[in-house]
């Protein structure tokens, strides 16, 4: 009887992992069909992506040419730049930094430069959320070479944009910053601390910090479109691309080691997790969603921790599902590919209950907002953007005639608009109201999330590609 039933138990477990295997090689069919179509689609030449389930690789595989001028097939082994996903790694070194008592998130920024009198209401929190109101980028000579000291120099004579805490804004120079108080805390590179603390104990072999000047194995080149014809990235200065903003080498290997390492909680205390992922709350009360170095959102209820960069020749994402134990990561060398959309995308072939196609609407009590979002979406695509329609600050951005150009070249691509459908509504404070749609297109469905002030002027916007 016993042997009957083991047989029978046997015979199950076969049964099971053959029908598991079965739906597996779908998947991956499914996203190898996806990834080849992007690919082709937007001219990517080369993508290395890995799916992580519960710190351990489902799915990895190489796609494309690393450099196109040798042929040289892109494979998990192949090493891209990250563009500003390596800025989650200068706010994790920070809060190691935290942890072992050498800094404070309170710490104001005239404790690392006496000097800096306009920094003295600045915190290093401000710096990892994007409170400070340092400017989005340096504004410096991208071919002339920079001490951290001299770097340091300029930024101190940068106005700040806005009140400090008042608002979260972008800000490469910030996280810059942040990697000039890791040396100063340390007395080190802040490359060779993350290598010390991050990169080995995770057993990260590959990664570091950019070089020009190493010879680096199985090392990528970076491309970027130029009026539709592939191009070898633009050459900075090395010292520029050393800085803590998001310069260093990582391989889809890598990042499966960094991911087993974030979803198992290692290295920093549950607390300094939950800080890292939780959005900043600024000066009016409200929230904004950004923690240290990731990106909040949430679908269906569920968090969404994520960034994406783009530098150089090369665009990256991480897009993790906490509750899910649930991560992609897309690697390419194609300055601009969309591999928000591509790992979107393979995401819901894995989890197809969290496609956005799938989401409920809710009802909506404000044609008036939904008709200024669609009015606004083809005005995009049409280059109608009229200024009064934004605040001042984002209007100077938006406004500017490369940005619309890219925004109606991007918009177009999606085929025909043909409506939106409203999924969320929340008030962020008393004088901003959020707002999260369903867009559809004629070929494709993104999502976009908007925000308006009390006088309906559009304050910040995203569209999430899907």
């Amino acid at each position: 009887m016993k042997s009957k039933l083991f047989i029978m138990f046997f015979c199950l477990q076969c049964f099971y992992s053959f029908a598991q295997n079965k739906i597996t090689s779908k998947i991956n069919m499914q996203v190898d069909s996806l990834v080849n179509a992007e690919m082709k689609s937007k001219r990517i030449p080369g993508l290395s992506l890995v799916v992580v389930r519960d710190g351990k690789i489902d799915y990895i595989k190489g796609y494309g040419f690393a450099n196109l001028e040798h042929r040289v097939p892109v494979k998990p082994e192949t090493i891209f730049q990250s563009g500003s996903v390596g800025k989650q790694f200068t706010a994790f070194a920070i809060l190691l930094l935290v942890e072992d008592g050498k800094l404070s998130l309170e710490d104001r920024l005239t404790k690392f430069f006496p000097e800096a009198t306009s920094w003295d209401s600045i915190t290093v929190r401000n710096l990892l959320t994007h409170t400070s109101g340092f400017n989005r980028s340096y504004d410096v000579n991208l071919r002339s070479d920079f001490t951290e000291d001299s770097l340091y120099q300029f930024f101190k004579k940068v106005p700040l944009k806005f009140a400090v805490g008042e608002k979260s804004e972008y800000s490469n120079m910030g996280y810059a910053t942040l990697g000039i108080i890791i040396s100063k805390v340390t007395g080190k590179f802040y490359g060779e601390f993350l290598k010390e603390r991050i990169f080995e104990p995770l057993g990260m072999t590959t990664a570091r910090v950019i070089s020009e000047s190493d010879i680096i194995p199985n090392r990528a080149a970076g491309y970027e479109l130029v009026n539709g014809e592939l191009k070898n990235q633009e050459w900075v200065s090395p010292s520029l691309n050393t800085l803590a903003d998001g310069s260093l080498y990582l391989t889809a290997l890598d990042m499966a080691k960094w991911e087993a390492g974030l979803n198992a909680q290692k290295l920093l205390k549950e607390e300094s997790y939950e800080m890292m992922w939780s959005p900043v709350k600024l000066n009016d009360g409200s929230t904004h969603p950004y923690g240290f170095g990731w990106r909040i959102d949430s679908l269906q209820g569920q968090k969404i921790v994520a960034h994406d960069g783009n530098w150089q020749g090369f665009s990256t994402v991480i897009k993790r599902y906490p509750l899910r134990k649930f991560s992609v990561i897309v690697l390419a060398n194609l300055r601009r590919a969309n591999v928000n959309k591509i790992a979107t995308r393979i995401m819901e072939s894995y989890q197809p209950e969290l496609s956005i196609a799938s989401l409920k609407t809710i009802r909506d009590k404000e044609p008036g907002i939904t008709k200024l979002v669609n009015e606004f979406i083809n005005n995009v695509a049409e280059k109608k953007l009229r200024t009064e329609q934004f605040t001042t600050e984002l209007a100077v951005e938006i406004m500017d005639s490369t940005m619309q150009a890219k925004g109606s070249e991007h918009f177009k691509a999606k085929g025909k608009f043909l409506k939106s459908e409203l999924l969320s509504r929340k008030e962020l404070g008393d004088d901003t109201r959020e707002y999260r749609y369903r867009l559809l297109f004629s070929k494709e469905i993104a999502g976009f999330m908007i925000q308006f002030n009390k006088e309906n002027k559009i304050v910040d916007l995203q569209l999430i590609e899907y």
